[in-house]
């Protein structure tokens, strides 16, 4: 395996000559002579007065702080003038709010200090979420290797996390488990790759091309301009006629009709990044999450992707997919911009592992997380609203709904089996019901209804468009309070 040094990083993803140190000599106090003497060593051979150097530059012009590992300065463990140096970088950065890249290599903590060094870890980490409750970007590239406390704690902070190809990563390296425990782990069960394919972290890139992300990354989270401000073209209106409950059922269980892909898609390739899963080990394609720019403003997107599941392809709407709605709503929390959630699932997975993974409650607490989360939030029914899948993504400050759009308890057929006995009432049970668009409208279930005979994406963006603008210019009607007495009006409304 490779190791990237700190001035390689440099190099690789800052713009020529617009590094500048923020480090000052490191203090140590009252230290041995034997542990001064290996200090000195490490100096001498790698070229750095610690085991982190921090600073600022530019990526493509844009300003950013930087906080570099050199793990050739005693396998670049963490003492407590290396932590003094970390959160002083990030104190500086939250100040003068600046985006921040950090990316360790490290082995954790330096064993010269003991414990004392230990504990300073929950300090960085307290550094690090002052910088996040400013709403500022905090990214991680992670490097070969990073493992111990520093893993555990700052190293698996970030909004984003990418790792360098080939990295060992992960809580103890091989050699302390097996010495430890007596048990081997699989030397990829430690990769980046591994990482990234399970959900823990977003991606792998080589340090050569991590400029490019982190330049799209900070040009997507950049705040509006004035003119995106501007109010928005008018949003197209629905038709006279609405469809039958039955009709719009039948449309949306098309497998050409559009779905989330087709909205990314609209979007184009260079105003979105996809994370890869919630970053705590589980991944879905039921429900992706993603970073976008879209009307020259900053937002997440969570979406059912009705097309990667059944019948037309082989993932559930499980616990995991849940999951990473909840970063995602987080997300927006952290970076304080708006949400989107998009609605399209023929509903929730019904199997036993569901259940034991407790997938009621993983519904309930995405609805409490997005009725109580504190930015604008548009929710989208794009197409199949089925079952308390549908109902976990559904609670917004602005509720859109696609002409053929739908809302049930139950899948179409289950609701008609449990009256009749069968399946033939299924249309009748839908009309009966209240399921379309038209009659959420009228029950107050949903705001807008967006027309499909021009294009559906088109209209739905218009729809989104309007909706953040109408949010942004009356704030009042944003958060936790204004949603809760929404629904409970619904309530009085409906009983």
């Amino acid at each position: 395996m490779t190791r990237t040094s700190a001035q390689e990083l440099i190099d690789d993803v800052l713009d020529p000559g617009s590094y500048q140190s923020w480090d000052s000599p490191p203090e140590y106090h009252d230290i041995s002579e034997d542990y001064r003497a290996s200090l000195a060593r490490a100096r001498e051979k790698s070229g750095v007065d610690e085991s982190v150097i921090t600073g600022e530059g530019t990526i493509n012009g844009q300003a950013v702080a930087v906080v570099l590992s050199e793990f050739g300065f005693l396998g670049g463990s963490i003492g407590a003038a290396t932590a003094r140096r970390i959160i002083d970088a990030i104190h500086k950065a939250t100040d003068q709010r600046l985006p921040l890249l950090i990316s360790p290599s490290s082995g954790g903590t330096r064993m010269q200090e003991g414990t004392p060094a230990f504990a300073l870890m929950v300090s960085i980490t307290t550094a690090v979420y002052r910088h996040k409750d400013a709403h500022l970007p905090f990214m991680v590239y992670l490097r070969n290797p990073t493992t111990g406390g520093v893993m555990a704690s700052w190293g698996s902070a970030g909004h984003i996390t990418y790792a360098e190809p080939d990295a060992l990563l992960g809580f103890l390296g091989p050699r302390v488990v097996e010495l430890t425990t007596g048990r081997t782990i699989e030397s990829h069960i430690q990769s980046g790759e591994h990482l990234a394919a399970s959900g823990v972290i977003d991606g792998v890139i080589p340090p050569e091309q991590l400029a490019a992300s982190v330049s799209k990354l900070m040009r997507i989270l950049q705040a509006p301009s004035p003119r995106a401000e501007e109010e928005p073209p008018a949003a197209p209106a629905p038709g006279p006629t609405p469809p039958s409950a039955w009709e719009s059922i039948t449309a949306t269980r098309e497998d050409d009709r559009p779905g989330l892909g087709d909205l990314l898609n609209a979007l184009g390739e260079d105003n979105f990044i996809e994370l890869s899963g919630s970053g705590d080990g589980r991944t879905s394609q039921a429900i992706r999450i993603v970073l976008a720019r879209m009307f020259d403003q900053p937002v997440v997107i969570i979406g059912q992707d009705r097309h990667q599941q059944p019948p037309i392809a082989q993932e559930e709407m499980g616990n995991a997919a849940l999951r990473v709605a909840r970063r995602g709503i987080q997300l927006a929390h952290e970076l304080k911009i708006p949400l989107i959630s998009v609605v399209d699932t023929p509903g929730a997975e019904l199997s036993a592992e569901a259940e034991t993974g407790g997938m009621a409650g993983s519904i309930a607490r995405t609805l409490s997380e997005l009725v109580s989360v504190d930015v604008p939030t548009v929710s989208v029914i794009l197409g199949q609203g089925c079952g308390g899948g549908a109902l976990a993504m559904l609670p917004a400050d602005i509720v859109l709904a696609a002409e053929h759009g739908w809302l049930s308890p139950l899948p179409p057929e289950g609701a008609s089996a449990i009256i009749y006995r069968d399946t033939e009432h299924a249309p009748q049970m839908m009309e009966e019901q209240g399921v379309q668009a038209a009659q959420l409208l009228a029950a107050g279930v949903i705001d807008r209804i967006v027309p499909e005979h021009d294009g559906l994406i088109e209209a739905v963006l218009a729809h989104i468009h309007k909706a953040l603008w109408d949010l942004h210019t009356a704030p009042q009607r944003v958060g936790r309070e204004q949603r809760m007495r929404h629904y409970e009006k619904l309530a009085d409304r409906l009983s």
